[in-house]
């Protein structure tokens, strides 16, 4: 009973959606084109289911890259109208296409030459003749059984701000380093950490040129406390690495190592990474090269940092 309820219930919804692709034309394009054109910010209001609806819409807008904010048609009349400013765009949500204030703040907003786009049930109704443009939502039925309670309706009003959103982001060229920079914080921030983020340098950093004796490469690698270190020439390039295991290795064919400098030791052609790489690439190369560290390298092959696993894995990249 419950599952065939619930599975009705997501085949209303999801038909809903489907039948709103057909419908997609003219009045769509219109509305992505004065929200494109928007020299401040898009405006979303709403009441009810609609209202709560449109607080995710206009999440959803800031988030990829256009700015937006929420306006509660209620309190607009008592105040909140001081927030729409001069080259703001009214994206208003009202199922009935009957809300009295959704009518009065669609019409204040005509009336300081701003434009406005209205999504609504019915394609005639005041809601829908006080907007510019109006997209329509048209549903065979809502998932509740008495076909009443807003369901099927607040999921295609979603997903049509869902569509205005990214279009508008894709045609303006929004990049995933720009939705990292707007998401810097919780799980979504740690997944677009860069390597410069975390990267040890300065006085953090092991390296040593090549001319350094083995005996102080070593002590440079136990004080950095990484089991590595690079090896750079006079223009700070990196030559190479030595690691714990090279040591070891060296140690079995050449007792005499201690004797030797450390341009004579590295092992050549280290993995690198860049510092504008995602933390999460180095995890990766790290899983799959089976190694701890990488060193960062500059478009020159400059030394300019490096990177561990545990600084990963402290900063919580997964």
């Amino acid at each position: 009973m419950i599952l065939e309820a619930a599975k009705r219930v997501l085949q209303i919804e999801a038909d809903a959606v489907r039948e709103q692709i057909a419908r997609l034309g003219p009045d769509f394009q219109s509305a992505a084109g004065a929200i494109e054109a928007c020299r401040g910010r898009i405006c979303v209001t709403g009441l009810g289911k609609s209202g709560l609806i449109g607080q995710k819409i206009a999440a959803t807008f800031a988030s990829t890259g256009t700015p937006a904010y929420f306006l509660h048609a209620a309190e607009a009349a008592h105040g909140d109208l001081g927030m729409l400013v001069a080259g703001d765009v009214v994206l208003a949500l009202s199922l009935s296409g009957e809300t009295p204030e959704i009518v009065r703040l669609l019409e204040f907003a005509r009336s300081r030459s701003l434009q406005t786009i209205a999504i609504t049930g019915v394609p005639g109704s005041a809601v829908a003749r006080a907007a510019d443009v109006t997209l329509t939502v048209e549903l065979s039925r809502e998932a509740c059984p008495f076909n009443l309670a807003p369901t099927a309706s607040t999921t295609v009003m979603l997903a049509l701000g869902d569509a205005l959103a990214i279009a508008i982001s894709e045609k303006r060229g929004f990049k995933e380093e720009d939705f990292a920079a707007l998401h810097p914080g919780g799980q979504l921030g740690k997944r677009f950490l860069k390597v410069q983020d975390l990267m040890r340098g300065g006085e953090r950093l092991p390296s040593v040129a090549r001319e350094t004796p083995m005996s102080e490469a070593i002590h440079e690698m136990s004080r950095k406390m990484m089991g590595i270190t690079a090896v750079v020439d006079g223009d700070g390039r990196l030559l190479g690495v030595i690691s714990d295991g090279d040591l070891r290795r060296l140690l079995e064919k050449d007792p005499a190592l201690l004797s030797r400098r450390a341009g004579d030791c590295l092992h050549a052609n280290p993995k690198t990474i860049g510092a504008e790489e995602f933390a999460s690439t180095a995890l990766g190369r790290m899983r799959s090269d089976k190694i701890t560290s990488l060193f960062v390298v500059d478009g020159r092959g400059r030394l300019t940092g490096a990177i561990h696993l545990h600084d990963l894995l402290s900063a919580g990249i997964s």
